[in-house]
């Protein structure tokens, strides 16, 4: 496959010449994960660093079998945790999951351990990286310190219409209370309140933000 001539590795990469492209030619592979696999998982030596092309990918740990999301990876994003493992024995501390049907580019790690002494402005794509995905950990953090339960569900609603494009979207009781670390019947609870207090409707299609502006912006 001539993975220089992608379009998203033309726009991800481009700026670093010929030699770049010669060897992301060489060692890069583009391949497709079906919805609903896992990537990873922590402990596991990691082998790639994906950069998303299409899809969506969760990344989480677990804890008595209950997930803390850290933030999902969307098109034209990596996963950060992943390349952070080149700088710890390759190994992953946390959970990658295909939401979906998704297309990824995958870098080898020891690859890119490489390409950062011999291609030093790459640095300038893993620093953008970062800084969303601070940016992402911290809206988590703040999200389950600082809110009440309903404000946090919502939350959560809006970032799952966001990252998949529905409104409705389809979205169990007992999903939302594995990924906020809650039960379902509080869930339930929740959702009930939040439908009389007009901001969301359930449907046999899933559920529906009645007010949707600005949720691409979360």
């Amino acid at each position: 496959m001539d993975v220089t001539n992608n379009q998203f590795v033309l726009n991800k990469f481009g700026f670093l010449g010929s030699d770049f492209a010669d060897e992301i030619q060489k060692h890069a592979i583009i391949t497709n994960i079906k919805g609903k696999t896992e990537i990873t998982r922590e402990g596991q030596k990691n082998k790639f660093v994906p950069f998303l092309i299409s899809g969506s990918i969760k990344v989480y740990s677990l804890n008595d079998g209950r997930e803390l999301i850290y933030y999902y990876v969307r098109p034209n994003d990596s996963c950060l945790m992943t390349f952070s493992s080149i700088f710890n024995d390759y190994t992953s501390k946390v959970y990658a999951f295909a939401e979906e049907d998704s297309e990824v580019l995958l870098i080898p790690v020891s690859v890119i351990h490489e390409w950062l002494i011999k291609f030093p402005e790459i640095n300038r794509v893993f620093y953008n990286e970062y800084h969303k995905r601070f940016s992402d950990v911290m809206n988590m953090v703040n999200d389950a310190v600082f809110h009440k339960l309903d404000i946090r569900v919502l939350n959560y609603i809006k970032q799952q219409i966001s990252v998949t494009g529905n409104n409705p979207v389809k979205l169990t009781h007992k999903e939302i209370a594995n990924n906020l670390g809650t039960s379902r019947e509080v869930v339930s609870r929740v959702l009930k309140k939040i439908e009389n207090e007009g901001e969301i409707i359930q449907t046999k299609e899933g559920i529906k933000l009645t007010v949707n502006e600005n949720v691409r912006h979360l």
